[in-house]
């Protein structure tokens, strides 16, 4: 640190501590989430009600990402079908294929797989669109127009994922399970009235809305991180894409220690 230079909050030395500056960053940038969170929450219940915005956002973020969705969750039912085919062929529990694919495709795959797809694609796509008008100062003008970007830009878009990521898990499920029929009619002659009798027996409503319950939790944190990661965005250009890619490995690794959480929670409460 030079001579007379007063350091600032937060303030770490990187060259003689750089396991303490990033732990420093890290926390600066869970205290800005926490931050952002409550201005957020607190701006729900704020008038007028960003309707539009918020209607606009549902299109952009859930129409648009249902083919992604379909071709992504078609290909993971069918290569789940081959793998444990041919691993519990070895045992003789063919019949048992449709129970594990689906069942597993419910609690897990369906809706974690999605979030994590998903969340990659429209997280990173929050993070430019918000990161730009950040560093073009449209941000800044919204502040001097008296309005609250947290109502105007986060609100809208934490509002339209946490209603579109249930209704993305819904159809991946359905796709997938398709596409493990497919698999299990034409290559190892399950017919599909069999598939769906022995998933049946072993499926219940509370192995759907255990998987489903997830999706809100991450719907939101897709929402907020994307959200975050573009309001801080700064650099022109290059910090742009910066903050996308940061979105994208952040909003990948919250979901799975979400996801751990979430299925720690229900199994302590009986939900699984």
């Amino acid at each position: 640190m030079e001579a007379g230079r007063l350091s600032t909050p937060g303030e770490v030395p990187e060259a003689r501590s750089p396991m303490l500056a990033k732990t420093v960053r890290f926390l600066e940038h869970v205290g800005a989430i926490a931050i952002l969170t409550k201005q957020t929450l607190l701006a729900l219940f704020r008038r007028p009600l960003e309707i539009d915005a918020t209607i606009y956002q549902i299109e952009a973020l859930g129409v648009r990402s249902l083919g992604i969705v379909a071709v992504t969750s078609i290909f993971i039912g069918m290569v789940m079908c081959m793998q444990f085919a041919y691993g519990l062929q070895r045992f003789g529990g063919v019949e048992y294929i449709p129970r594990v694919i689906v069942l597993s495709f419910l609690r897990e795959l369906g809706p974690t797989l999605t979030s994590v797809i998903v969340g990659g694609r429209i997280g990173s796509g929050m993070a430019a669109e918000v990161g730009a008008m950040n560093v073009t100062e449209q941000v800044e003008a919204i502040r001097a127009l008296g309005g609250d970007p947290a109502k105007k830009l986060v609100l809208p878009r934490v509002v339209a994922s946490v209603l579109v990521m249930p209704l993305l898990g819904m159809w991946a499920n359905v796709l997938g399970t398709l596409g493990a029929l497919l698999v299990c009619t034409f290559e190892f002659g399950i017919s599909p009235r069999l598939f769906m009798t022995s998933s049946l027996e072993v499926v219940y409503l509370r192995d759907l809305f255990a998987g489903l319950a997830k999706t809100p939790v991450f719907g939101f944190i897709i929402a907020i991180v994307g959200c975050h990661f573009g309001l801080g965005t700064t650099g022109g250009t290059q910090g742009v894409g910066q903050s996308t890619t940061r979105t994208v490995v952040v909003i990948s690794i919250s979901i799975l220690i979400a996801d751990f959480c979430l299925t720690r929670l229900f199994i302590a409460f009986g939900a699984m």
